[in-house]
């Protein structure tokens, strides 16, 4: 299984891909998975990431 959201792949990021997520403004919280949102591409957490896939919230 691939492990490309933790360890050794995000230690080259931004304050290790932690950050506040614009859809549901947690803070320090890991901000890895890409949303297309008005034809530009955001960066949000894994829960929001799945909110989104399951018709609960929007971008």
């Amino acid at each position: 299984m691939s492990k490309a959201h933790r360890g050794k792949g995000i230690r080259e990021l931004f304050h290790n891909g932690r950050g506040l997520c614009p859809v549901c403004k947690r803070d320090n919280v890991k901000i890895l998975y890409e949303q297309d949102k008005d034809e530009t591409k955001v960066k949000i957490c894994k829960i929001c990431k799945a909110a989104i896939k399951h018709g609960k919230k929007s971008v």
